[in-house]
């Protein structure tokens, strides 16, 4: 946990009022500026700040899809986008109230998502000629009347910060890296941040280096002090502590909590957990997270491959330990033919797919929902296997869990969808009581389990159990409970190699009954909102913030609207058909073309309509409000959007069924 600030809530928790300050109640703030000017960084520790203070919080990290894009360019602005608040939040915010521009590049590639009356802070001594050239503008913005909807505060970042870094020695172009700082600093006061978790941050992560972790303390006061004494802004603000349920609470990414969850599970289940996994963005946190957790039975292989990656851990589920894999969507594709040998030998395995947008190379930095399919049917043959997806950066250390429960029990494989919103994204997580958490059942054969014609006694690796169907689990190397499993087709019972027809049609059938019947143990479809409206909101994944925000909204201002959100995709609640029938309408947000529409219409013969973007972007509230307003009134989505001839607007932009902004 070093990365994390960590503290406590309780329901009557309160800020002392601060002097001269004013009190809103949440604000959106975007921290922007090259690839290389430490915005990660510098939200990263804002948002640890406001963990610490108890506020409600959510981010939105955002990467250059290329790995070294020139300085200056619309293509390196990195920028990174967090909301805090004083009450329960469910998304990063749709627009800054707040941009923190560094250089030109950074204020053109965020000032058309920012609303008329925002304040922007730029960094002025980047406002020169070469600079606004680079970043596209014929004239600067500043002194055309292009910012005049906005209010604007210049400050002398890289300047100010040379001067403070003075004392440390650090030649001007060494101190210039420490301005991330300054502008961390000027934040800090303006929001009221607490700033000793900060300070000490420093003095931790730069030990080894005195004169950088001196320069970044120098820059992160003089930033804080400038705003406490230039007298250039009004007064601060405060966003009060968030009235949380009592417990102990992280700043979490989803990464972690995946990482932890699956620990926590292993943990649990008193089995060892072997990650085989190759490097790709956006899943490579969680193998450097879990590379950490040794001492907590934990064993990590970085492969040469894909295929080497999900080989080992198929290997090391085999031998009784809980396999997992890491990936993103071209990963996945590689993986599928092990993934299949998987269904074939029926041993526990954990796929974990953080979705990017595709296809091929795509936009690596970007999030996605276009595995589903993929996950679904991506595999030769009848290859049923569960799905599960989270749907916020806490909840994926439950679906974690739940995806090694899953594998354990039922002797599966599991794909575990995640994505880069979820991955980078971070909010305040209640840390459980790991005692409190449930055993994930696992029981290892022991003694043989037929009988046979002479009357002695053998084993045998597909006699399943009646109810649920599994197989029975023998560890290699168990006395007297030699047996073989492998890609060919196994006769039902003994295990030996079969071509029969009929037989290979029995197990076939039986492995998808097997999964099926895991809707046994998962919880029923829970509807949110109105059960009696004729409008259902149907979801998954990382979209659950927008939709139950933006259903939340309407429903405040009289509008009928019901929400479900799905972590379960394969199989289904058991109550599924039931619960869709009962509505008149259905929408479906999705970050893709609408593939939980088509498995749902194929499945239960209901109307959904899809309500779909692929921007590499979340989805705005407002864009869902409307789109639910819509719906109410009967003007529901074409079923296809982008594929009908005709349908592709002029511009490529939004393909939605619903006039959403368009992204410059």
């Amino acid at each position: 946990m070093d990365n994390l600030s960590v503290g406590t809530s309780s329901t009557d928790r309160e800020a002392p009022t601060i002097a001269g300050s004013r009190v809103l109640d949440h604000v959106v703030i975007r921290f922007a500026g090259d690839s290389g000017d430490g915005m990660q960084l510098t939200g990263d520790r804002f948002t640890n700040e406001s963990a610490v203070l108890g506020n409600d919080l959510a981010t939105l990290p955002e990467y250059p899809a290329e790995i070294r894009a020139p300085a200056g360019t619309l293509p390196g602005v990195s920028s990174f986008q967090v909301q805090i608040s004083d009450h329960d939040i469910l998304t990063p915010g749709d627009h800054a109230n707040v941009l923190v521009a560094m250089n030109p590049a950074a204020l053109r590639a965020n000032l058309a998502g920012l609303p008329r009356g925002s304040v922007i802070i730029l960094n002025r001594d980047t406002f020169d000629e070469r600079s606004l050239a680079k970043a596209g503008y014929q004239a600067d913005p500043r002194s055309d009347g292009s910012l005049g909807a906005y209010k604007v505060y210049e400050v002398p970042m890289t300047a100010l910060t040379q001067e403070a870094c003075k004392p440390t020695g650090a030649k001007p172009r060494d101190a210039e890296r420490s301005k991330n700082f300054f502008a961390l600093g000027l934040i800090s006061w303006l929001y009221t941040r607490p700033i000793d978790e900060t300070l000490a941050w420093i003095q931790k992560r730069f030990g080894g280096s005195p004169v950088v972790g001196e320069a970044n303390r120098l820059a992160f006061m003089a930033g804080y002090h400038f705003g406490e004494t230039a007298e250039v802004f009004e007064s601060p603000f405060e966003v009060r502590p968030a009235k949380l349920a009592p417990g102990t609470y992280a700043n979490i990414t989803g990464n972690t909590a995946l990482a932890w969850g699956l620990v926590a599970a292993a943990h649990r289940a008193k089995l060892p957990l072997f990650l085989g996994s190759y490097p790709i963005t956006p899943a490579s946190d969680l193998l450097h997270e879990l590379s950490k957790l040794k001492r907590y039975g934990v064993y990590t292989f970085q492969a040469e491959d894909e295929i080497a990656g999900v080989g080992a851990a198929l290997g090391a589920s085999y031998g009784g330990a809980i396999g997992v894999t890491t990936t993103s969507g071209p990963g996945a594709d590689l993986k599928a033919e092990t993934i299949g040998l998987a269904v074939a030998l029926e041993l526990p395995l954990v796929v974990v797919d953080v979705q990017r947008a595709g296809p091929s190379t795509g936009m690596p930095t970007k999030p996605e929902q276009a595995d589903l399919l993929l996950a679904m049917y991506g595999r030769h043959g009848e290859a049923p296997l569960p799905i599960v997806a989270a749907r916020d950066p806490a909840h994926c250390f439950e679906a974690a869990f739940e995806a090694v429960r899953i594998a354990l029990t039922y002797l599966t494989p599991v794909f575990l969808l995640s994505d880069a919103y979820l991955a980078n994204g971070s909010e305040p997580w209640r840390i459980p009581d790991v005692d409190s958490l449930p055993v994930p059942e696992v029981h290892f054969a022991t003694e043989p389990n037929h009988s046979e014609p002479d009357g002695t006694r053998a084993f045998y690796p597909y006699e399943r159990d009646p109810e649920s169907l599994v197989r029975p689990f023998a560890l290699p190397g168990t006395p007297g409970l030699e047996h073989r499993v492998g890609g060919l087709e196994k006769a039902d019972g003994s295990g030996n190699v079969s071509y029969d027809p009929d037989n290979h049609e029995h197990m076939v059938r039986v492995r998808a009954e097997k999964i099926a019947r895991i809707a046994r143990s998962i919880p029923p479809a829970a509807v949110e909102g109105d059960p009696e409206a004729s409008l259902l909101v149907l979801g998954w994944g990382s979209t659950y913030g927008a939709i139950a925000t933006a259903v939340a909204n309407l429903r405040a201002h009289g509008h009928e609207v019901a929400h479900v959100h799905l972590t379960h995709l394969n199989p289904f609640p058991a109550n599924l058909g039931e619960v869709l029938a009962s509505f008149e309408r259905i929408i479906v947000p999705e970050i893709n073309l609408g593939q939980l529409t088509r498995l749902v219409r194929a499945e239960y013969l209901v109307d959904a309509r899809p309500v779909t973007q692929m921007r590499g972007q979340p989805f705005r509230v407002e864009e869902l409000e409307e789109a639910i307003l819509r719906a109410n009134k009967g003007d529901l989505p074409e079923l296809s959007p982008g594929l009908r001839p005709g349908s592709l607007p002029e511009n490529g932009g939004n393909l939605m069924g619903v006039e959403g902004r368009s992204e410059s």
